[in-house]
Formats: structure tokens, sequence, C-alpha cells
């Protein structure tokens, strides 16, 4: 069947390993130079835009208007420091929910495959041959494909595959049938799990709220301009900090945007235990 060509195929799981390892040195997989530069450059702006205010307005005009670019930097500090911590913390939250999701779907996998034990020796064989075939394909090419928001087509036929040889099992004792019921519903419960791990790699920010946040940050950054204070290098400093602040902070937020991708990506260490697990020899 397709699992055991796969299985056949994949071989033993360092070379799964490796090619994850490899996938993670790709620019995509590793946003810590992205980070960098885009703190460089959104500090180098506000710097460059409090340059330029300095240059072309005159200093009695911006020192009266230190109380009330004052107020102002206040009212729009808060409303965007709530925005902030509203995104933030939702992001974080579906984050969270994806890691429980992946710990879940690697048990009910590892369950499945205990129950395929007490099957008769065939139909159990070929069963474990195909959960293994399901659970090396999510390693090694469902996991890079969900940083591209895409399926694993091995995947989907590892699956179609458990379900084929589990549909043409007739059981013949009434434990059988007590165990074959389970198989289904754990089979069915694994199909939701990889629906909705599917489902939350293609899950995403709504583009008008990225708006919302870049132009409020922008805002916020330029309303420092707005001040006239004696020491120019006093208030570059707090612009290029402000700014540095906000970018990082959307820096993270898009990072968390996409469990699947970037520094804190959730890893496949539950179905790599799994898979190790349930290997010849493994207690």
């Amino acid at each position: 069947m397709e699992c055991a060509r796969f299985c056949s195929t994949t071989g033993a799981v360092e070379p799964t390993l490796g090619a994850l390892r490899l996938h993670m040195v790709d620019r995509k997989q590793n946003p810590q130079l992205g980070l960098i530069l885009s703190l460089v450059a959104s500090m180098a702006l506000s710097l460059a835009g409090l340059l330029l205010v300095r240059w072309l307005a005159p200093a009695p005009w911006l020192h009266a208007n230190n109380e009330v670019a004052g107020n102002y930097l206040q009212t729009l500090g808060t409303i965007y420091a709530v925005l902030l911590a509203f995104v933030v913390f939702v992001v974080w939250q579906q984050h969270n929910d994806v890691r429980g999701a992946l710990e879940a779907e690697a048990n009910e996998l590892l369950d499945l495959d205990r129950i395929t034990q007490a099957f008769p020796e065939a139909i159990g064989a070929q069963l474990r041959a195909c959960t293994r075939a399901y659970c090396q394909a999510v390693i090694g090419e469902e996991w890079q494909a969900m940083a591209r928001s895409q399926p694993s087509e091995a995947a989907e036929r590892a699956l179609e595959d458990i379900w084929q040889a589990l549909a043409v099992f007739t059981p013949q004792t009434p434990r059988q049938e007590v165990l074959y019921a389970q198989a289904l519903d754990l089979l069915d419960d694994l199909s939701n799990a990889r629906s909705h791990r599917l489902h939350c790699s293609r899950l995403r920010l709504p583009p008008t709220l990225w708006v919302l946040l870049l132009t409020n940050g922008g805002l916020v950054t330029a309303s420092m301009w707005l001040f006239g204070l004696e020491s120019f290098w006093a208030h570059a400093l707090m612009t290029v900090a402000l700014t540095g602040s906000i970018a990082f902070v959307l820096c993270l937020i898009a990072d968390l945007d996409n469990p699947f991708w970037g520094a804190w990506r959730v890893t496949a260490e539950p179905f790599q235990q799994a898979l190790a697990r349930r290997q010849p020899g493994a207690p």
C-alpha cells in the first residue's frame, strides 16, 4: 500500500529530522535578521523624520506645542497601547491553542497505534505501518508546508490509508468489536485534529487590522517630532526608543500570527515523541 511505500522510502527518523533542520536554516524560518533590519529601518526613519521637522519648523513654534503635543501623545499612545495589548493577547492565545491541539493529535495517533496491537497480526501490522507513515509525513513534509499555509499530500494519503485499512476489517469477536469502535472514534478525532491544525496554519490577522496597527504606530512615532526639546540628542533618544519598542512589538505579533513560522514557531516535538515511543524496543 501507499503507506508501506512511504514508510520504506522515508527510512529512519534522522533523515526526516535532518530535512526539518535544513528547512529551519531557510531565511523565512530564521526571522532574527528580519527583526534586526526592521528595528534599524524603523528607528532610522524616525530619526530622519525628526531631523527633517527640526530643520523645517522654527524652534519657538515647536516649544509652543509642547503642552498640546504632550496631551495629544498621551491620548493617542493610550489608545494604541490598548490595541497592541489586545492583539498580542489574541495571537498569544491562538499560539497556545495550537500547542495544545498538537499534543492532543499526537496522543490520539499514539492511542490508535496502541489499539491496533490488539488486532489480528495482519491488519494490526498494516495499520501500524500506516500510522507510522502518517507521523513521518507530518514531521517530514507537512510541517514545512504549513509554514506556507499548505497541507501535505503524503499526510493526506497516509490518513486515507488508515481509513481504508480499517474499512476492510471485519471484527470476529465482541472484544474486537469494542476495539474496532474505539479505533474508528480515534481516527475520527485524529482527522478532526489535523483539520484544526491546518486551519490554524491558515489563520491570520485581517489586513485591515495590520493597516490600523502600522498607521497608528506611525502616528505615535510622528507625534514625537512635534516636541521642542532643548537637547536634540535627548529628543532623538526618546524618539528612537519609542519607535524601536513599537517595531519590536509589531514584529512579535507578526511572528506569533503564524504558529508554524518564525522564531516562536511550534515544533513537531509531540509527533517526534509519539514516533519514538512506538519504535521497536521503546518503552
